[in-house]
Parts: structure tokens; C-alpha cells; sequence
């Protein structure tokens, strides 16, 4: 058991953070939406009503969405785009390893099984990984409009307005203002994480170059 603790620390605790910081906006998440009714002198809600509210499935997937939106980037990003001195690029002026033809690959028996198929298989694998990140991406999106159309509602019915769907909501200028307050900010972030690794160095992270490499040299 240690071993595969070992094996997979990276996953289990990010996983395992995951569900701490959901948990803390579970719990506090309640309370400011129960002040918030009361305020409005309406009846507050038990922790599993809260769980079905539009008030929570839209602050989960809005955060989702933009997280997802900017790994799905990245991924593709990297694979044209470099900078040099960057831990965080493909190396200039030379074939990386990502970029071998998988077709023309040893098989062994430890070769995922696509590789070994072969035909449409092979070419939906070789673009898994951004797939996956676009398709929670977009399913983000709609469980945002969804929640977010919820709430909305509740606030168009208590001011004498009607209600409005996923759709309506989604042409308000506040579904893309959710939105673009959090995809901005994850791009600001990639941004300096590019930009600081060409100068800056973590001392034995993957994402950083060797601290006594020079500044001009890209890639990990």
C-alpha cells in the first residue's frame, strides 16, 4: 500500500484537496445563501435543498468550466506555440518527443492498446487528452447556464419579472460576465507561470528547468 501511495501522491492529493475545499464551500456556501435569505425575508434552506439550488450548481460549474477551458488551451497551445527560456514550452530548434509518430513506435506489450489497434482508434487517442478537457469544458458550460438560469430566475420572480431558461440566461450579460471574470484570470495565471519559469526555478519540480540552467535555455 505504501508503494501505491508513493505512485500516485500527486493524484490522491489534489483529489483529496479537491474534496477538503468543495466540502468548505459546501458549508459556507449554506450559510451566506441562508444570511442572504433572511435578508430577502425568505425561508432558509437545509444543506441537501442548498445542493439542488441554481445558487450552488452555478458557483461549482462556472469555476469548472474555466478551469477546464484553460487546461483544454494549454494542452493545444503547446503543441504550436513556444516561449523561449520556458520550462513550460517544447524546446526550440529540435523535434521534441511528444511530437514522435506514434505509428512508427516499438510495439511492446506495455503499448496502450490504441497504439496496437491502430486507424480511427489511434487518431481519436492521439487527441484524448484535449478532447476530454474540451468536452468538460462544454458540459461546465451548460450546467452553469442551467444553475445560473435557476438563480436568475428566482431573483426575475421575486421583482415581478418572469423566468428565464438555460438558453435566455445564457444571452445575459450576466452568464458572460461569470464567465469572463474567471477565464481571464486563468490565463493570467498560465501567462505568469510561462513568463517566471524562463527566470525563476523550484528546485525539484517538473515545472521548473535545473536552477543552474541558463535563463535562454526552453523546455523541461
Amino acid at each position: 500500500m505504501p508503494r501505491w501511495l508513493k505512485n500516485n501522491g500527486l493524484l490522491l492529493a489534489n483529489a483529496g484537496l479537491f474534496v477538503v475545499f468543495l466540502c468548505g464551500m459546501v458549508i459556507s456556501g449554506v450559510a451566506n445563501y441562508n444570511e442572504d435569505q433572511l435578508a430577502h425575508g425568505q425561508q432558509t434552506v437545509d444543506l441537501p435543498a442548498y445542493l439542488r439550488s441554481g445558487a450552488f450548481v452555478e458557483a461549482v460549474f462556472e469555476n469548472w468550466e474555466s478551469e477546464f477551458l484553460q487546461m483544454a488551451m494549454y494542452v493545444v497551445l503547446t503543441i504550436f506555440l513556444f516561449q523561449k527560456g520556458s520550462s513550460e514550452s517544447k524546446p526550440l530548434g529540435k523535434k521534441a518527443e511528444q511530437d514522435e509518430d506514434p505509428r512508427k513506435a516499438a510495439i511492446t506489450r506495455n503499448t496502450p492498446w490504441p497504439v496496437r489497434k491502430g486507424g480511427w482508434i489511434l487518431v481519436v487517442y492521439e487527441h484524448s487528452l484535449s478532447g476530454l478537457l474540451v468536452i468538460l469544458f462544454l458540459g461546465s458550460v451548460l450546467m452553469h447556464a442551467v444553475g445560473g438560469a435557476e438563480a436568475y430566475s428566482e431573483e426575475q420572480l421575486a421583482h415581478g419579472a418572469p423566468p428565464v431558461t438555460a438558453w435566455e440566461y445564457m444571452a445575459t450579460s450576466r452568464f458572460w460576465f461569470e464567465s469572463f471574470q474567471n477565464w481571464q484570470s486563468e490565463f493570467l495565471a498560465v501567462a505568469v507561470l510561462v513568463g517566471a519559469s524562463v527566470f525563476l526555478r523550484e528546485r525539484g519540480s517538473p515545472e521548473s528547468k535545473r536552477v543552474a540552467e541558463a535563463n535562454s535555455e526552453t523546455g523541461a
